[in-house]
């Protein structure tokens, strides 16, 4: 089957606002809350299991990556979204995982973090907090950046040197506002087309009141760095002007949010819910495309 069909006018601000194609899983829907998995080992991940692990990332990678290994035939987007609703299910999880996108996408189409025939270069920014010592703490934040590592270097080709690691953990860069800021902004300025990017976000996520009137349900949804008292949340009007709206033409960027209100958390403009219901992938009901367009206006060239 081919993309869903969309009226010009909406595939065109679409390219205006985000040059690059762009895809996001996302744990959750706004509304809904994201998991912490107590015990990553009933999700048979690879080593390091018996510390906690997301809900989405233990999922997704035991849909990816059974047994240190890609699954023997093609799935699809909607094969992979629908597994992992079916293993968070299993695991009394009620989270329904999405897929948006910058462009409209076949659901049916091979699942893919590198594009076939991809000849350029492939690089990460994998963020996990688990916000130690702080009230909130989490526990398998930093075990999900460490699982996904292996998995897009063993399946993906990924490149040690070309992977970006922010973690609470004494030994990583520490994922504060800035540094999380910083490290988004190199991953853009570094890709040209042609390249590959994944990004990989495990920790919490919250919602602010909208502060530029751009969002229909008047909040913004955010990232929590580790310094969220002192240097406040990431909204996503933040990630778009660094990362999702700057990205070059030609990158291919997927993205997984493992967070709380992760749904709109990256402004993307089609989306699919794997709810056993939708039928390939939508325009997002009620997108602010003039609140983006302006966000993309006010950007510096280049």
């Amino acid at each position: 089957s081919s993309p869903p069909t969309m009226s010009d006018e909406i595939l065109a601000k679409a390219e205006e606002a985000i040059p690059a194609e762009v895809r996001m899983i996302s744990g959750c829907m706004d509304s809904q809350t994201s998991a912490d998995v107590s015990n990553v080992a009933s999700f048979q991940l690879p080593d390091p299991a018996g510390r906690a692990g997301g809900a989405l990332t233990s999922s997704l990678l035991k849909t990816l990556y059974a047994d240190h290994r890609a699954p023997d035939e093609d799935l699809s987007f909607q094969d992979v979204l629908l597994k992992v609703r079916d293993v968070l299910s299993d695991g009394s999880f009620t989270q329904i995982p999405q897929l948006s996108s910058s462009r409209p996408m076949d659901v049916e189409s091979k699942f893919e973090i590198v594009p076939e025939g991809c000849e350029g270069a492939r690089r990460a920014v994998l963020i996990g907090i688990n916000y130690v010592g702080q009230q909130g703490e989490l526990s398998g934040c930093h075990n999900d950046v460490l699982n996904m590592k292996e998995y897009i270097m063993d399946i993906h080709g990924f490149k040690e040197e070309n992977i970006t690691i922010l973690m609470d953990d004494g030994r990583h860069t520490e994922p504060t506002y800035e540094n999380i800021i910083d490290a988004y902004r190199a991953l853009v300025s570094q890709s040209e087309a042609g390249d590959c990017c994944y990004c990989h976000y495990s920790g919490h996520g919250g919602k602010l009141r909208d502060d530029n009137g751009d969002e229909e349900d008047g909040y913004d949804e955010t990232l929590v760095p580790l310094d969220y008292t002192s240097a406040g949340q990431i909204r996503d009007d933040d990630i778009f002007k660094v990362l999702v709206g700057r990205a070059r033409r030609g990158v291919t960027m997927t993205c997984v949010m493992d967070c709380c209100h992760s749904g709109t958390v990256l402004d993307l403009p089609f989306v699919f819910r794997a709810d056993g219901e939708s039928e390939g992938m939508q325009a997002a009901e009620g997108f602010e495309f003039d609140g983006l367009l302006g966000l993309a206006a006010a950007l510096p060239a280049g």
